[in-house]
């Protein structure tokens, strides 16, 4: 059984949209973290050893972190063909989109919303932002013509913080393709508040 520990409007919030995409058989286990604006606190029935979200319990194993759970879960369903299998001509180019969106791309956009101005912090930011829209040019998902967990970890993300991204009509085509999915918009559903509430 798959069961996903998740916090709503947090970073678990993709992993259901994920899920959802891969029409898993899964639960969720709402808990609550410690936010930035203090509220929320440690939660004793997150498994997650730092108390954060997300985290993915399979059988037994724990799986954190997005890029992780991200890349388990495709390699779990196969054929859903939201991954790349190992050997195949496109594992390489997935791997390093799931670790460089979490790695790169997400500390950029921080370092943008807390802004940060230097040098080092504009040269990070404008880099994720040069290698999202040539993969775009290229498109029309980031990694060609299939749609991947790559679309749904970047997408989220952006939809998050889109105003502290460039004026871009490819990119906002992009993200209102991807966000109206059907998956998505079942996972926006299951993040709201209200069922977190119910669970308890």
């Amino acid at each position: 059984m798959l069961t996903l520990f998740h916090a709503h409007w947090s970073r678990s919030s993709r992993l259901i949209w994920l899920l959802e995409e891969l029409k898993a058989d899964y639960q969720i286990h709402h808990c609550d973290i410690a936010r930035m604006d203090g509220s929320g606190g440690r939660d004793p029935s997150n498994l997650h050893p730092d108390g954060k979200v997300p985290a993915l319990m399979h059988d037994g194993a724990l799986v954190t972190e997005s890029a992780a759970i991200a890349l388990y879960l495709t390699d779990l369903f196969p054929e859903a063909g939201l991954g790349a299998a190992a050997g195949g001509p496109d594992r390489a180019a997935y791997l390093t989109w799931l670790f460089w969106t979490t790695g790169e791309m997400e500390p950029a956009y921080w370092s943008r919303v807390k802004g940060e101005t230097d040098a080092h912090a504009t040269a990070r930011y404008d880099a994720a932002n040069r290698r999202i829209l040539t993969a775009l040019d290229r498109g029309p998902y980031l990694m060609g013509r299939r749609f991947t967990a790559v679309d749904v970890l970047v997408a989220s993300a952006l939809s998050w913080g889109r105003e502290h991204a460039p004026d871009s009509p490819r990119l906002d085509a992009y993200l209102k393709t991807v966000l109206a999915r059907a998956a998505n918009r079942r996972a926006e559903v299951l993040d709201a508040p209200a069922l977190e509430l119910r669970a308890g």
